[in-house]
């Protein structure tokens, strides 16, 4: 097809009449990127498990770092202590005795750009960005969990919008249920290249490791025109 067939078929695909469509964009390569309606996440469940089922592979080192094979996006899991001194560097998954509750956390950048979007979309159009996630509920502390989702120019440095999460949990009743957080960005203003997911969990250390799980993390952009 033509570079203008390509472009009339992005636009009918995703019903973009009205958005702003350069001509010259490779409308084929936006086309086979499905920009919109997918998780641009590439780790949506890291403990390997889902929201109907706890069988979860083991669980990932604290000093791991992963790095995605695709594109700019990067993955990281960082450990910190929030009870008793600093993990021994010799056996990070093995805490002091008094050590017993960790954080662990998770973050991943994602490249609008590269996964198909384009400029004028994003500061034109500004299509709604949403996100979601699922953690397992548990009673370890009032609070075990916590979500921060930034939208970032293109220095990567730059909040242009930011949803932060912090529930308090209810210990009066023992319950491992799953707990959705979603929220939808729109109007979030011209400037946007990047997204950072950053949620974090508290786990515990008794005589084995027990992790409080999430599973379901999603980042999906909707050809939707944000208002603002």
């Amino acid at each position: 097809m033509s570079a203008a067939e390509w472009k009339k078929r992005c636009e009918a695909e995703w019903g973009l009449q009205g958005a702003p469509m350069p001509d010259h964009l490779d409308w084929k390569s936006v086309c086979d990127a499905k920009p919109f309606g997918r998780n641009l996440l590439r780790n949506p469940s890291p403990h390997g498990t889902t929201t109907q089922t706890h069988t979860c592979s083991p669980v990932l080192s604290p000093e791991i770092t992963v790095l995605s094979q695709r594109r700019d996006q990067s993955c990281h899991t960082h450990v910190t202590s929030v009870a008793g001194p600093p993990a021994r560097k010799s056996s990070p998954m093995i805490p002091l005795a008094s050590q017993q509750v960790l954080w662990f956390s998770m973050e991943q950048v994602v490249d609008l750009k590269a996964e198909g979007l384009w400029e004028e979309l994003l500061d034109d159009f500004q299509p709604q960005i949403a996100i979601e996630d699922w953690y397992e509920e548990s009673q370890l502390h009032d609070s075990i969990y916590q979500l921060t989702v930034k939208l970032l120019g293109a220095d990567k440095s730059t909040v242009l919008s930011e949803h932060a999460v912090n529930p308090t949990e209810d210990r009066s009743a023992y319950s491992h249920t799953w707990k959705e957080v979603s929220y939808v960005f729109s109007g979030y203003g011209p400037g946007v290249r990047y997204v950072h997911f950053l949620h974090r969990l508290k786990n515990s250390f008794l005589n084995e490791f027990f992790p409080t799980l999430f599973t379901g993390s999603s980042v999906v952009v909707r050809p939707i025109k944000s208002s603002s």
